[in-house]
């Protein structure tokens, strides 16, 4: 169960990171005016406000998710988030979407520009319940607090190593980055979107029978 969750969590955090999107924009933005480091700090910044909208959602879930209601909506919540991101990703993939960089690469504040873009979306804590209930929803009994350090620890390890996959692509790899590129990241975070929400669907019916 541990090592599932551990996995479960690490793949989420890639596909939740990987497709093309404002913090993407930005750290191409300034990784291609200043190398590795500023595109670094970018991606690290915005793993701060991914992290401060996680406990809060988390937090609440923590209680919700007792009531078996409250759980089953919840559940069916978490479907339609994941149904959602996954149209959004095929949809992108399918016109080519790319990155919509434009503007002057400051040379301050990089961890906080990173982190700003991230703490000024509140959608995200939608995105979190969704998320977390998508996990937690197979164990029985309820989440403890191991199995949300295991979540958190999953999470961030999937979410620190893109941090450097994408910082590396930008400062040594622009050739790559093409629209092909961000497409084949979209069809395949989009797929990963629609498989987590088969697994909570059948979870949740069989919950119910």
């Amino acid at each position: 169960m541990h090592t599932t969750l551990l996995v479960s969590s690490f793949v989420l955090a890639i596909s939740f990171c990987a497709p093309p999107g404002i913090i993407t924009a930005e750290t191409v933005r300034r990784g291609s005016a200043r190398g590795f480091i500023p595109a670094l700090y970018v991606q690290f910044g915005s793993l701060v406000g991914d992290t401060t909208w996680a406990i809060i959602a988390l937090t609440g879930l923590a209680f919700l998710i007792q009531n078996p209601v409250a759980k089953t909506i919840l559940s069916v919540i978490g479907i339609l988030l994941m149904l959602k991101l996954a149209w959004d990703a095929f949809k992108d993939a399918h016109h080519g979407k790319g990155l919509n960089v434009s503007g002057n690469a400051s040379a301050r504040g990089d961890f906080a520009s990173g982190a700003f873009l991230s703490l000024g979306n509140p959608l995200n804590i939608v995105f979190w319940t969704g998320l977390g209930t998508t996990v937690f929803a197979s164990i029985t009994g309820g989440p403890q607090p191991i199995h949300f350090a295991i979540f958190f620890a999953g999470f961030l390890s999937g979410a620190t190593l893109w941090c450097f996959v994408m910082a590396a692509l930008v400062a040594w790899g622009k050739q790559w980055m093409t629209q092909n590129f961000f497409r084949w990241i979209n069809l395949t975070c989009g797929m990963a979107m629609v498989y987590f929400a088969f697994q909570l669907g059948l979870q949740t019916v069989q919950s119910l029978v």
